[in-house]
């Protein structure tokens, strides 16, 4: 069985940083592509960012040079970086994964999510 388990998220204010953690469980992690996505309350979802099938990396242009994704997969892990952060990024955000041989172009389609951590950004 599939588990992925968000943590990081918190309360920060404009301009801060915070770093999500995403561990996975029941796969061979190696072999998926891995990714973010958030969501607001009243939006609908939003890929932020996620690794290929050849394992390049993707950001949502509202996020370039702001956050940065990274995974480890020795840990079956999977990092976010956030940093000059916006009350615009305040949302519940997602890991997400899904078979590399069959990769959707957004982490908003990965077949497995987690329970999510949310992230408030105050002005």
């Amino acid at each position: 069985q599939v588990h992925l388990v968000e943590s990081g998220g918190g309360s920060v204010q404009s301009g801060g940083s915070l770093r999500l953690s995403c561990v996975a469980s029941g796969i061979t992690y190696m072999n998926y592509c891995m990714g973010w996505f958030r969501q607001a309350p009243g939006k609908e979802r939003e890929e932020v960012a996620r690794f290929t099938a050849d394992d390049t990396t993707v950001y949502a242009d509202s996020v370039k040079g702001r956050f940065t994704v990274s995974r480890d997969n020795a840990k079956n892990a999977l990092y976010l970086q956030m940093n000059s952060l916006k009350p615009e990024d305040t949302a519940m955000y997602f890991c997400a994964a899904h078979p590399k041989w069959v990769c959707p172009p957004t982490a908003v389609k990965f077949h497995w999510e987690g329970q999510g951590t949310q992230v408030t950004v105050s002005s």
